[in-house]
């Protein structure tokens, strides 16, 4: 599995702290920015991540922000992503099991690293259970695809 990764100013430490995690647990990953705690706008990351996964290069993506709330609103807004903002593990399995989420956004000001880490391992355990669930999910799809005023 090929994550991409990327944050703003505000997710900086959270995101470095993930990525660790992930190089420990043998994941192969990309890291998008921002590579400081110097001030940044989050859309610029989210959409080069966004963008990355909607085009199949990356299998998922993990954005973080301060909140995880203005990086998934940018990330939601390229065509073909389903970023979920999760600060809990059930959170974080029901975006997949039922949303078929592929980007998952967190908080570094809402939650401890422990947490993330533990958040990050359940995302990326867990596998879009069909059925259902993706009638629903094909709904969203089609009215991505649609032209609306």
């Amino acid at each position: 599995m090929k994550i991409a990764i990327g944050s703003d100013h505000g997710g900086f430490n959270l995101k470095n702290t993930v990525m660790e995690h992930l190089k420990a647990k043998g994941y192969e990953f990309k890291d998008f920015g921002t590579y400081s705690a110097d001030s940044c706008d989050y859309p610029d990351v989210a959409i080069e991540v966004a963008e990355n996964v909607a085009s199949g290069e990356y299998d998922r993506g993990i954005l973080i922000c301060g909140t995880g709330i203005g990086i998934g609103i940018a990330a939601n807004k390229v065509k073909g992503i389903r970023a979920a903002l999760c600060h809990d593990t059930f959170s974080a399995h029901a975006s997949r099991e039922h949303n078929n989420a592929n980007i998952l956004t967190m908080g570094e000001r809402i939650i401890g690293a422990g947490l993330a880490l533990e958040i990050v391992d359940t995302w990326l355990n867990a596998e879009f259970e069909g059925g259902r669930h993706e009638r629903r999910v094909n709904k969203i799809s089609a009215y991505e695809g649609e032209a609306h005023e």
